[in-house]
């Protein structure tokens, strides 16, 4: 559907004279009447003009008045109750036209505490129907359209509704969203805060063990000086793993943290939008971004106690002999401590050494 830019005149917000003006708005423009005819029998109100545009539509062949050529009339069908109408060669100008509703017309504009048409809104207009305003919604579509592609157009045969409830319906949608993003914005910075806390108590778990390890193997200097450093390497790679694969998750959760802010604030921006159509023209698109962003939002955690480092726990208590069998006591997973060797000795050995290791 193509759009082009148009005024809409706009009226008071009394509640009164809003229902009064309800009474008042042509089916086919959706404007107050602008000199109003009455359609025998069935007696309802068209614009004179937006009646001519019907009658013209549905009778192409058919002479307009102030023609040389005399014509025959033509079929008219009432858009609002689908009574069809014969009229005479004077077409839609033979009709009568409702000086009532006139009156009425005038009376509302003189006793409307806001005067109608003294402010304008930006209105987009049908390129199909240049004179016609976008002021329906085509449901089957999913598109804003005018009046005149409902009755003749392309959505003649589709399902409408005022474009109005769709746009606060659409509206709604989305500051919901919005709220939803916003809460689950906060709750992924309150996960980034906890990830950094992790890699601080990480770090120093790990600055803890290397300095207890560090103060067991001065005192055993001479023999322990080589399986010092090994140890010492295994704490820093086990470090260096829980910091990298942390840190990777603290670097995801700010990219998405980023993707999601960036969305909210678009999507504030959509909010600011005045114009109905134009709104709904990206509301949807929007609205599945959002609902993709929300669902992403469950991503990766740590497990409890993933910072701990305590299983780097030593023996300094062992014999000479047995120095270089030494290594990190295991955790098993149902919480005994069971000590773990390199086969480097014999069987013999390596019962001694776990017979002596501090648990």
């Amino acid at each position: 559907m193509n759009f082009a830019v148009g005024y809409k005149p706009m009226l008071g917000d009394s509640n009164t004279m809003d229902n009064l003006e309800k009474q008042l708005i042509c089916p086919i423009c959706l404007e107050m009447f602008t000199k109003p005819v009455v359609i025998l029998p069935c007696q309802h109100n068209l614009c004179r003009k937006c009646a001519n545009d019907v009658f013209q539509a549905s009778n192409p062949l058919w002479q307009s008045r102030g023609s040389t050529t005399a014509s025959s009339g033509g079929r008219f069908r009432c858009p609002s109750c689908r009574h069809e109408v014969i009229l005479d060669r004077h077409g839609v100008y033979g009709l009568q036209r409702n000086l009532l509703v006139e009156n009425i017309i005038d009376i509302y504009k003189q006793e409307s505490s806001r005067p109608i048409h003294t402010k304008l809104e930006q209105q987009l207009m049908c390129e199909e129907h240049e004179e016609e305003k976008i002021n329906i919604y085509c449901l089957t579509c999913e598109t804003p359209t005018c009046s005149m592609c409902k009755v003749f157009g392309a959505h003649k045969d589709c399902e409408v509704a005022p474009l109005q409830n769709v746009y606060q319906r659409q509206k709604t949608e989305l500051s919901d969203g919005i709220a939803v993003l916003v809460a689950g914005n906060d709750r992924i910075q309150a996960m980034i805060s906890q990830l950094e806390g992790i890699c601080k108590t990480i770090e120093d778990n790990g600055q803890r063990q290397k300095q207890h390890l560090c103060e067991k193997f001065d005192a055993l200097y001479s023999v322990l000086e080589e399986r010092k450093k090994e140890l010492l390497l295994c704490i820093t790679r086990e470090q260096d793993e829980k910091l990298g694969h942390v840190r990777a998750l603290s670097r995801q959760y700010g990219d998405y943290l980023e993707g999601a802010s960036k969305l909210v604030e678009t999507c504030i921006q959509s909010m600011e939008e005045q114009q109905m159509a134009a709104f709904l023209q990206h509301a949807k698109e929007l609205i599945k971004k959002m609902t993709d962003t929300a669902k992403a939002s469950n991503m990766e955690r740590t497990e409890p106690g993933y910072e701990n480092m305590d299983h780097f726990i030593i023996n300094t208590e062992d014999v000479s002999g047995m120095l270089r069998t030494i290594d990190f006591q295991q955790v098993s997973k149902g919480g005994d401590n069971e000590p773990v060797y390199e086969a480097e000795e014999e069987e013999e050995v390596a019962q001694q050494s776990t017979d002596a290791q501090v648990q």
